[in-house]
């Protein structure tokens, strides 16, 4: 009988998470091919290896590939195997991924990533479960479950001739879709506090003292462009900072520093962000009059101004004011010591 205690475990209640784990119990017994559609770190493995463990194959083989960490002649010997003399380096015959998985689950991920001919293989693997492997001639048999998972959009990319609209047709026989973290607000929390709890046993501390109610707020509105990863950086970052009190602080973005080296890119975005600001505040210079503009002499009063208004609205008390300007106490130290406002 196929094992639940064996699946990964996901955290979850909202309603949207429920029906998603509903659709992955329907379809985890059949032997139909599955295509998994979700943005960055929501968790598409973690739905492969379930509805693999879910499955009448669940004592057998689940192995997993990642289609964009490797060129697509390497792909192609490692899905299916090689002859020993197939290419330069192949001194001996190997077995691939399919028949390695023979009996069992093949997890594809990233498949968008594949080249038409290796597309193409796949689709005769899926549709007669035979192959060959490169440089032989001997066709071999196999029983796979193939699952694939993508965060590009398959159909456009079919009607654009960069994917096989038949291979689409046959993975397409169900599509899970996983909801990303943003859509699952009533989830953030309750993983926010699974992860804190595993971090902090890591660290060796005996439990986790919560977040303050800001805390939750900020987590609870956060967009999460990396959903569950995300998450999961930013409060076992929190909790490796604060391990012994309430979580008052969260660092979205570690690399946030006013010394962090900026590229040419990045600072003419961060010119034509500036200037609509700048010209809002009282004093700003009509540039509509000015021949040139001193950009960074500009840029630097500017922020001298917010540094000091959010000091004077924390009573100038650094942590409200580093919590206020969303950054870390260090980094608003940082801010402070740059432009000598620390006396």
């Amino acid at each position: 009988m196929p094992s639940d205690a064996s699946a990964p475990r996901m955290i979850g209640e909202s309603a949207s998470f429920l029906e998603m784990q509903e659709h992955v119990s329907r379809v985890a017994p059949l032997r139909k091919p599955v295509l998994i559609v979700g943005e960055r770190g929501t968790g598409k493995e973690l739905i492969a290896a379930r509805l693999h463990y879910l499955s009448r194959r669940w004592q057998q083989a689940f192995l997993k590939i990642n289609c964009a960490a490797v060129s697509e002649t390497l792909l192609e010997s490692q899905l299916f195997g090689h002859e020993a003399g197939a290419f330069t380096g192949a001194t001996s015959q190997k077995k691939g991924y399919f028949e390695r998985a023979d009996g069992g689950t093949l997890f594809l991920d990233e498949l968008a990533n594949t080249a038409l001919p290796v597309q193409e293989k796949i689709l005769r693997v899926i549709e007669y479960g035979e192959f060959e492997r490169l440089g032989g001639n001997q066709t071999l048999k196999v029983d796979v479950r193939l699952v694939a998972a993508t965060n590009e959009d398959l159909p456009s990319l079919a009607r654009r001739g960069r994917f096989r609209e038949d291979l689409l047709d046959r993975l397409a026989f169900d599509v899970i879709t996983l909801p990303p973290l943003r859509a699952r607000v009533e989830d953030i929390l309750v993983l926010a506090e699974h992860f804190a709890v595993g971090m902090v046993k890591e660290l060796g501390g005996d439990y986790f003292h919560g977040f303050t109610p800001n805390m939750q707020r900020m987590l609870q509105t956060h967009t999460w462009p990396g959903n569950v990863r995300e998450l999961k950086n930013v409060v076992e970052r929190a909790v490796y900072h604060c391990p012994d009190k309430p979580i008052s602080h969260l660092v979205f973005n570690p690399f946030e520093s006013p010394f962090r080296p900026s590229s040419p890119a990045a600072l003419a975005q961060t010119a034509a962000a500036s200037v609509p600001a700048m010209a809002a505040t009282a004093g700003a210079p009509d540039l509509s009059q000015l021949d040139t503009l001193d950009f960074v002499t500009h840029v630097q009063q500017y922020e001298i101004e917010l540094l000091k208004q959010a000091m004077k609205r924390s009573q100038f008390n650094q942590r409200k004011a580093a919590e206020f300007l969303q950054m870390s106490y260090h980094q608003l130290r940082g801010y402070l010591r740059k432009y000598d406002l620390l006396g």
